[in-house]
């Protein structure tokens, strides 16, 4: 408890100052390096916050002693990350999706249970006071035994959002589209709320930036749980102005509540709770609609959540425990993205693979095909 941990970061993109800022107002942690493909780009960001150091590989910042890592990388070059650092003997938190496909999540997780190390994964929207709230109502039975979802996530991406970066709406870089980039946030929720998927049904497609990405920019689905619930999902990032996004959860007992997003990067709040004897409501939209908000401001409006999450990751470390969001935790909404990838291109139903059961791969040639 009493010894300090040093951290470093890697990758120094938008959401590397989230990390910093997070890290940096925890009392005993110091973030000690950075590293970066772009070695001028890692010294720049080291340099405007007093970081000691600033280096060019992942073994050298390994080198520099540090406990602990944020991987702030493309989604495709978590893996190799990860496991370097898990077989170095050093905590690691990851950036979402934890990787593009299963067999590379299954990989990342074994390698650090392998190595005793503490493995979180930031799903930093589950820290917002309205999904807790959610949450609790579901484990006091307040709410029932959830049994109907809804998950709707209408959100704006511009063509300057895309056009700022080579790699983004790429199969390669991203992995996916509005599924893999924003939505997972929300699935995540829906799964943590619903319980363990079993059965997808999908659509996706990219439907307004054909010329732009190759990526779906919209999807829908129909989710079974193992309990025998079902929910359905809708998102988007074509819609202008954004919505945000909510989510429904209706009990076997008649109750339902919302958790929503708007705009996006606000703190979600419960606008409708309807649970017997409790019921109130909140109208999000006093004075209309809100103009699309540029997405650095949206990751700026989710720095405090950012820090309850690094908070536990700390925590996590000091007290040698498993943080909130596991690396096999994150694996859930993987495989639902996954299975909604495979359904929509093959148009069948499919089944999502339990931990018992051999995984359901998805190479991103075949997601490529949705594309076309």
């Amino acid at each position: 408890m009493s010894q300090p941990i040093r951290v470093g970061i890697v990758g120094c993109g938008n959401i590397a100052d989230n990390h910093f800022k997070s890290y940096s107002d925890i009392p005993g942690v110091q973030v000690v390096g950075v590293v970066d493909v772009d070695l001028a780009r890692a010294e720049s960001f080291a340099a405007e916050r007093a970081i000691a150091h600033a280096v060019d590989s992942l073994g050298a910042l390994i080198g520099l002693g540090v406990d602990a890592i944020s991987v702030c990388t493309p989604h495709p070059t978590h893996e190799a990350v990860v496991t370097e650092a898990a077989q170095a003997g050093v905590h690691i938190l990851c950036e979402k999706p934890i990787a593009t496909d299963l067999d590379a999540a299954e990989r990342m997780v074994e390698a650090a249970e392998s190595a005793g190390v503490i493995f979180g994964v930031v799903y930093q929207r589950r820290y917002w006071p309205g999904a807790q709230a959610l949450r609790t109502a579901i484990d006091d039975g307040r709410l029932g035994r959830p049994m109907l979802g809804h998950c709707h996530v209408l959100l704006h991406r511009g063509l300057d959002y895309y056009n700022s970066a080579s790699w983004r709406g790429t199969w390669a870089a991203d992995g996916g589209g509005v599924l893999m980039t924003q939505a997972i946030h929300y699935i995540d929720l829906l799964q943590w709320y619903m319980g363990e998927p079993v059965e997808v049904s999908a659509k996706a497609g990219t439907f307004v930036y054909t010329e732009t990405i190759e990526v779906e920019d919209t999807a829908a689905a129909l989710i079974t749980f193992a309990s025998g619930a079902v929910a359905t999902l809708a998102a988007t990032v074509t819609a202008s102005p954004s919505l945000g996004g909510r989510i429904t959860i209706t009990g076997d007992n008649g109750a339902t509540v919302n958790v929503t997003e708007y705009p996006e990067g606000a703190d979600a709040v419960n606008d409708l709770w309807a649970i017997r004897g409790e019921e109130r409501t909140i109208d999000l939209f006093p004075n209309g609609v809100q103009d699309d908000i540029p997405v650095a401001d949206i990751n700026a409006r989710l720095a405090p959540l950012h820090k309850l999450q690094v908070e536990d990751f700390v925590g996590a470390i000091r007290e040698g425990r498993a943080p909130s969001v596991s690396g096999r935790e994150a694996m859930k909404s993987l495989q639902i993205i996954t299975a909604i990838y495979e359904s929509a291109r093959t148009g069948l139903p499919v089944r999502i693979a339990s931990a018992s059961d051999e995984p359901i791969g998805f190479s991103h040639l075949e997601r490529a095909e949705l594309a076309r």
